[in-house]
């Protein structure tokens, strides 16, 4: 990558930052091939905050726009949601949530992740899943960071096709294909069944 100067520098880290708010100080350190320090240093000139406040500012705004799930309900931190179209959360695997001997992540954990951006992704006060198909490419290690990313590929009435990638670092994990219902009353719903 070729040199530049530290206003062209400076522009191309807010260009990348907006585009992908959560790198790391050590990733456009290495896209930009300057130390961290100097990365530290042009963000703060730019008034643009560490990763850490840059991933509350992002959940929270996704959290906001919340309708299918309570936010407790969410596995992992959401950090991107456009209902109907695509979100993305990330989980960090700890000790309660890895296999004692294996020392890898339970699958309920993953599929619990993805199957609850798959929800949150449907315009709808709640929303049920009819069917999943899953493959699991690798396991997943303690303390590695799983980011989930959905895309509603259709919809038709009350029903969505929503993809989700679950990834570590550039690395797919997990692949599934959800079809979700969107239950607009859900008391009509279960007097209907009922008959």
């Amino acid at each position: 990558m070729a040199r530049y100067s530290k206003e062209e520098r400076r522009k191309l880290l807010e260009e990348a930052l907006s585009e992908n708010p959560f790198f790391t100080d050590e990733e456009l350190s290495e896209r930009f091939k300057v130390s961290v320090s100097t990365i530290r240093l042009d963000r703060g000139e730019l008034g643009i905050p560490e990763l850490r406040e840059r991933t509350r500012a992002v959940a929270q705004e996704a959290y906001s726009t919340l309708k299918t799930l309570d936010d407790q309900e969410l596995i992992g931190e959401l950090i991107e949601l456009v209902i109907g179209e695509r979100a993305c959360s990330r989980l960090t695997i700890e000790e309660s949530m890895v296999l004692t001997k294996a020392r890898v992540a339970r699958g309920h954990y993953l599929f619990a992740q993805a199957n609850s951006l798959a929800i949150a992704l449907v315009d709808a006060p709640m929303a049920l899943t009819g069917s999943v198909e899953l493959k699991f490419k690798r396991p997943v290690q303690l303390g590695e960071v799983v980011i989930a990313k959905g895309t509603v590929l259709k919809r038709k009435q009350n029903k969505y096709w929503v993809e989700i990638s679950v990834s570590v670092g550039s690395e797919e994990v997990l692949r599934g294909d959800w079809i979700l219902f969107a239950i607009e009353d859900f008391s009509g719903a279960r007097e209907k069944e009922m008959e």
